[in-house]
């Protein structure tokens, strides 16, 4: 168990879609802002871990379940938790809870450390998470493999200036943004995600482009993000019918 930080936020009009549901991409970016939040209170900064360690830390899965997608004007509290580490890793709990403590989605992030001039993975140090109170486990946390797209649907975007976050590569939100947008708005209208497995694989530069790529089966779709022939991002995601 580690130790939790918790915030309340109400859902305004720019982080709602047209169906009034929060849109990913804002809520994922606003728990990584919480998260930051927490390691500025215990001391352990993003800027802290570059100039004591010469590391920053890269996000390389996310694993959404979404009971209940929170919609506008809701008030949800979210609640982080930095439960487990081993030497590669770090795993980050996010939890959404309606007005009546009620859990609506739960999100499980991944973290490593890497050396900004090498753009190596580095080994965890045991000081800089313990403030954390986090637990060591020996195993790595597995995913689900995501399969090679065989004959998919694709569409070409540029990397655009607002892209970049503060390293100068694509924000992790974007991503989430391209996977949604290569599909129809009739499918979006009608369908909601259920469960995400978003993975990162290798940065995006900017001045480039991306091909957002997917495929359908059912209520599953599989995506991928390339440049230049080189695989970026891969995702699946589990939908179900909105309910009339």
């Amino acid at each position: 168990m580690g130790l939790i930080y918790k915030e309340e936020l109400k859902l305004g009009f720019d982080m709602c879609d047209v169906k009034l549901d929060v849109k990913l991409p804002h809520l994922i970016s606003y728990c990584l802002g919480l998260s930051g939040r927490q390691t500025e209170l215990l001391q352990m900064s993003d800027q802290k871990v570059l100039d004591d360690y010469h590391l920053i830390w890269i996000i390389t899965d996310h694993e959404l379940t979404l009971d209940r997608l929170p919609r506008f004007g809701d008030t949800i509290t979210i609640e982080t938790e930095p439960f487990a580490y081993n030497k590669l890793f770090c795993y980050r709990r996010f939890t959404i809870f309606d007005q009546d403590h009620q859990q609506m989605a739960e999100i499980i992030t991944h973290f490593a450390l890497m050396d900004p001039d090498t753009r190596k993975v580095a080994h965890i140090p045991t000081d800089l998470v313990q403030p954390f109170e986090s637990d060591f486990v020996k195993k790595l946390r597995r995913t689900p493999k995501i399969k090679t797209l065989e004959n998919p649907k694709e569409k070409i975007y540029n990397v655009r200036y607002y892209d970049l976050d503060m390293n100068g590569h694509v924000n992790n939100g974007k991503y989430l943004d391209w996977i949604y947008d290569v599909m129809s708005y009739d499918f979006l209208s009608k369908h909601r995600p259920v469960a995400i497995q978003l993975r990162y694989i290798k940065e995006v530069s900017p001045d480039g482009t991306i091909v957002s790529r997917y495929e359908q089966d059912q209520l599953t779709t599989t995506h991928d993000i390339t440049a230049d022939g080189n695989l970026h991002a891969q995702a699946i995601i589990q939908w179900k019918e909105i309910e009339d």
